[in-house]
């Protein structure tokens, strides 16, 4: 097999982008809160940090709060309405509390949401890095929002600019133009704002965010067709991004960022990326300096579930040093 192992435990800024986040060790339960309830058995071990975190959009994301009781709590907007959902893994079993509007649609989808349609089974390691970190994460299923505007206008916000600048605009933009999450959820999440909302952001709005004209743009041609989008999470992965890069300035980058949350889709690879060519060319045959076509012929025994196994590598921590700065962070709101 190819590939080495590094058997190196420590979170890194690769292991974050691969979707953990930290969930605190569950507490016993709280008395109920008023929310509509269910209770949910997974079909195998199920990591809530893993599963859910490629939804949260930096630490401060208005969207996604996780509390020291052991809670992951997500505020969205749903064809039904704004919704805010918790959930807590305890016992073997996931236990979710929804309010607002679209909190029946939220508990109808939650096994979705935790991976039910994923099968993690069909996935075969081909390099023993992978396999070791497919063994050390074994709650890892992929999520399926059923959701495309809400991972599709933060996708498009991280275009061709560092994670810190996107994160900032979508939390300044939620928080400003969205509404309050329903239910007694922690303080200042907030659900984002519906299509018209986002249609009726002033420019000057956008160039405080630091947003550029030109993404910008591409969210108001978005949203202008909002239900065509949603149409696409219930169509087949590839059928989805294609029906997304209809839309000019949504290219493979975008569309794979979003299908991989909003379909579950575990073969949508993230092609055009700065950095992941090199951390998976790193990772399976020593080339740091791999370009898209060497990350795709590396991952092609993983074909069908080529993202998957790209997390896993991203989990593993094993990156190349850093040979150069960091990208500079620019704030256009300041110009």
């Amino acid at each position: 097999m190819a590939g080495r192992f590094d058997p190196r435990p420590a979170v890194t800024r690769t292991t974050v982008r691969g979707g953990e986040v930290a969930v605190p060790a569950p507490r016993p339960a709280a008395a109920p809160s008023g929310g509509r309830e269910r209770r949910y058995v997974p079909p195998g071990p199920l990591d809530l940090g893993l599963v859910l975190g490629p939804l949260r959009r930096g630490p401060a994301d208005p969207m996604f709060r996780t509390t020291p009781d052991g809670s992951v709590w997500r505020a969205t907007r749903t064809p039904a309405g704004a919704g805010t959902l918790r959930v807590a893994a305890r016992d073997g079993a996931v236990h979710a509390e929804a309010w607002g509007a679209g909190a029946d649609w939220l508990l109808d989808q939650l096994p979705a949401l935790l991976g039910e349609s994923d099968d993690p089974d069909a996935f075969e390691p081909r390099h023993r890095l992978v396999a070791a970190t497919h063994r050390r994460r074994p709650g890892l299923r992929l999520t399926r929002t059923g959701l495309v505007l809400e991972s599709l206008i933060p996708s498009i916000l991280e275009q061709k600019v560092t994670t810190d600048e996107a994160y900032r605009a979508w939390r300044l933009l939620v928080r400003k133009y969205g509404e309050p999450a329903p239910g007694p959820c922690p303080d200042r999440m907030s659900v984002m704002p519906d299509a018209r909302t986002w249609a009726m952001i002033p420019s000057w709005e956008w160039h405080r965010a630091g947003v550029d004209d030109k993404r910008a743009a591409t969210i108001l041609r978005a949203v202008r067709v909002a239900r065509r989008m949603e149409e696409a999470a219930a169509m087949t992965p590839e059928a989805a991004m294609a029906r997304l890069e209809l839309i000019p300035g949504i290219g493979p980058w975008t569309s794979a960022e979003t299908v991989q949350r909003s379909n579950g889709a575990p073969d949508a690879i993230t092609v055009g990326d700065l950095h992941l060519p090199g951390i998976v060319g790193h990772a399976l045959a020593d080339d740091r300096d791999a370009d898209d076509a060497t990350m795709l012929e590396l991952l092609a025994p993983y074909a069908g579930q080529r993202h998957r196994a790209a997390r896993l590598i991203l989990l593993s921590g094993r990156v190349p040093a850093r040979r150069q700065p960091r990208m500079p962070r620019g704030d256009i709101g300041k110009l």
